[in-house]
C-alpha cells in the first residue's frame, strides 16, 4: 500500500457541491490521516469551504475548473462540453496522469462512466466497466454488481463481472476465496434467461482460482448474504434492486418512527430499547456503504450517491482509499486474462457486448 494515498475529488459533483464534498474530505482525513487530496472545481467556492477545515487545507491542493457537469446532463452532452475542462474530467485525468491514485465524484453517473471510460480506457478483454457496491446483509456485507453501468449483458460479460466482483471482495472484505452467485428468478439450473444459464455453465466449467461459484441466487438471498458476491443479469436489474432496497430501508425506518410515537406505552418501550434501536439505525444507514466502484477500468473511480451528506461522502472516500491500497487492478487483470485463455481453449467465448446505459 502506498505510504500516502492521493485522492482526486470532483468537488462540484452531487446535489450540494463543495459544502458536502469538502466537509466529507475533512472527515475522511480524520479517519485516514495518510491521505492527500486534489480538490478540483471552482477555486473560490472550494476555498470558501476549505477555510473551515485547517487540517484538510494543509493536506490538499486546489485545481481550478471553470465547468461542472450538471446532474441532468446526458453523458454524450457532458462528454462533449466538459471534456478536458470540467471538474469531473480533471479529477479522472489526475488518475491517468499519475497525480492521484483514485478519483471520486458524486456527480452524474452516466457522465462519470462515459468520461472514465474515454479517459482511462477499459482493461484488455473487458467489454464494459461495471458499477459495484457494498451491500449490507445479515452476515455482514456482500459485493453486488452491476448496479447501473450497462444494459444487456452476455454470458462472457457476466463471467467477467464475477471475476471483478470477487477481486473487490478479496480487497474490501478481506476474503481469500469469496463465494459468488448469479442473481436469477430461481435457484434451479433450468430457470432464467439463456445468457444467465450460459454464464453459470461457464463459471462451473472454468473452476477459476480466487472464488467459489455457488450457482443461482434469488432476490431475497442478497440481503441474507447467502454469497459474498452477487452478479446481476445487467445494470438495469441491479440498479432497480439497489434502489428498491434503499427505499425499503427508508420505509421500515418511517414505520418504526410512527409506531414508536403512537402511544405512551410505545414511547416507553422506545426509551427502554434505545440501545437496540441505535444498533438497528446503524445497520440500516445507507451512508455506511455509500460509494460504488467502476470496475474494469485502467484506474480507480468511485461514484458517491448524489444526495449523500458529508458522512456518506466520507465513506466513499474511504472506499477509494482502501481500493488504492489493495492491488485491485492487478488482481482483476490477471484473473480476467486467465479466464479468457481458458475460454478460448474450450471454445466457449461469447460475443455481442452489452449496451452502455446513461443512468
Amino acid at each position: 500500500m502506498p505510504q500516502t494515498v492521493r485522492i482526486a475529488l470532483d468537488a462540484m459533483g452531487g446535489d450540494f457541491g463543495p459544502k458536502v464534498t469538502i466537509a466529507g474530505a475533512a472527515l475522511a482525513l480524520e479517519r485516514r490521516p495518510d491521505s492527500r487530496f486534489l480538490l478540483v472545481g471552482d477555486e473560490s467556492a472550494i476555498r470558501a469551504e476549505l477555510n473551515r477545515h485547517a487540517r484538510l487545507a494543509e493536506r490538499a491542493e486546489v485545481r481550478h475548473a471553470a465547468v461542472s457537469v450538471r446532474m441532468d446532463d446526458k453523458p454524450s452532452q457532458a462528454l462533449r462540453s466538459g471534456r478536458r475542462v470540467s471538474s469531473m474530467w480533471l479529477a479522472i485525468e489526475a488518475v491517468k496522469k499519475g497525480d492521484a491514485d483514485v478519483a471520486i465524484s458524486a456527480g452524474n453517473t452516466g457522465a462519470l462512466m462515459a468520461m472514465a471510460k474515454v479517459c482511462l480506457h477499459t482493461m484488455a478483454r473487458v467489454d464494459r466497466p461495471a458499477l459495484a457496491c457494498l451491500w449490507p446483509t445479515l452476515r455482514g456485507q456482500s459485493v453486488v454488481l452491476d448496479v447501473g453501468a450497462s444494459l444487456g449483458a452476455n454470458a462472457s460479460h457476466l463471467v467477467d463481472l464475477a471475476i471483478m466482483g470477487a477481486a473487490m471482495a478479496r480487497v474490501m472484505l478481506n476474503l481469500a476465496r469469496p463465494t459468488v452467485g448469479l442473481l436469477n428468478v430461481g435457484a434451479e439450473e433450468i430457470k432464467g434467461i439463456e445468457e444467465v444459464k450460459a454464464a453459470s455453465t461457464m463459471l462451473r466449467d472454468l473452476n477459476l482460482p480466487g472464488f467459489d461459484y455457488r450457482g443461482f441466487v434469488e432476490g431475497d438471498g442478497i440481503g441474507k448474504g447467502v454469497v459474498d458476491v452477487v452478479v446481476t443479469p445487467d445494470g438495469f436489474t441491479g440498479n432497480i434492486a439497489l434502489k428498491t432496497a434503499e427505499g425499503t430501508a427508508a420505509q421500515i425506518a418511517a414505520y418504526l418512527k410512527q409506531a414508536m410515537g403512537g402511544t405512551l406505552l410505545a414511547k416507553l418501550g422506545y426509551v427502554l430499547a434505545q440501545g437496540a434501536f441505535r444498533e438497528l439505525r446503524a445497520k440500516m444507514d445507507t451512508r455506511a456503504t455509500n460509494g460504488g466502484v467502476f470496475l474494469g477500468l485502467e484506474g480507480i473511480v468511485i461514484k458517491s450517491h448524489g444526495g449523500a451528506d458529508s458522512v456518506g461522502f466520507a465513506r466513499a472516500i474511504e472506499i477509494g482509499h482502501e481500493m488504492a491500497g489493495g492491488d485491485l487492478l492487478n488482481r482483476i487483470r490477471d484473473t480476467v486474462a486467465l479466464a479468457h485463455r481458458l475460454r478460448e481453449h474450450d471454445g466457449a467465448d461469447q460475443t455481442s457486448p452489452p449496451r452502455e446505459t446513461a443512468q
